[in-house]
């Protein structure tokens, strides 16, 4: 099993899951973050990121991610419809709602926005481990080789940048070429954000069929993990 750490490309065999404040992010979650970007680039686009795992770790397992909108952000009320929503998914198939991501429109800004810091923080007074994840979209140019991501955690009642060593992406090369994949055969118009399924309720903002893309194309019959 091959981890590696955001901002290095050396190959990492085998790492000790306890440390203190890790954030591990799966390629489901990072393929669909990624897509959701490339799907709406002259927006700024959010979501919410997920654990499949039990609360109490010292970390954070991040398994997964809903994508919530393209447009409007800052509208509280549609943004608490679909975070009642997700939190209704979440308690039927044994998952959290541990983080929040988002994208500028702006590709040379991926401060985080006061829409951000506001969701983010709401996340977090229900997950100590939460986290704010920023894309980069300066770093989201063809060929890129480290992941165009900024993590921030929560240190005395304070959003600040997290050490990128402790921020872990399993099998990232492999991640990267599914990503890569997806966008050049169009899958990724697949994804489907909470935005889309109001405009159209018969869309699965769940995702299950782009889900099913992604692991398929991850399995160890593709040469994956």
């Amino acid at each position: 099993m091959a981890i590696h750490p955001i901002g290095q490309l050396h190959q990492v065999s085998h790492y000790t899951l306890n440390v203190m404040g890790e954030v591990e992010l799966s390629c489901l979650a990072y393929v669909k973050m990624y897509l959701h970007a490339c799907l709406f680039p002259r927006c700024s686009v959010n979501g919410v990121l997920l654990s499949s795992t039990p609360a109490g770790g010292s970390g954070t397992d991040v398994t997964d991610c809903v994508p919530l909108l393209h447009s409007h952000l800052p509208l509280a009320p549609i943004t608490q419809l679909a975070l009642t929503q997700v939190d209704v998914w979440c308690a039927q198939t044994q998952q959290r709602i541990v983080g929040y991501y988002q994208a500028n429109a702006s590709v040379s800004d991926s401060s985080p926005t006061p829409c951000a810091l506001k969701i983010a923080d709401k996340i977090a007074e229900q997950c100590s481990n939460a986290v704010m994840l920023m894309i980069d979209g300066a770093k989201m140019s063809a060929g890129y080789r480290v992941p165009p991501i900024v993590m921030y955690e929560r240190k005395d009642s304070r959003w600040t940048l997290k050490d990128k060593h402790m921020i872990m992406l399993h099998q990232w090369e492999e991640t990267r070429a599914i990503a890569n994949q997806l966008l050049e055969s169009g899958d990724h118009t697949l994804l489907v954000d909470f935005d889309s399924h109001l405009d159209d309720i018969t869309k699965d903002w769940t995702n299950q069929k782009l889900n099913a893309k992604i692991a398929e194309l991850a399995s160890p019959a593709n040469g994956n993990v």
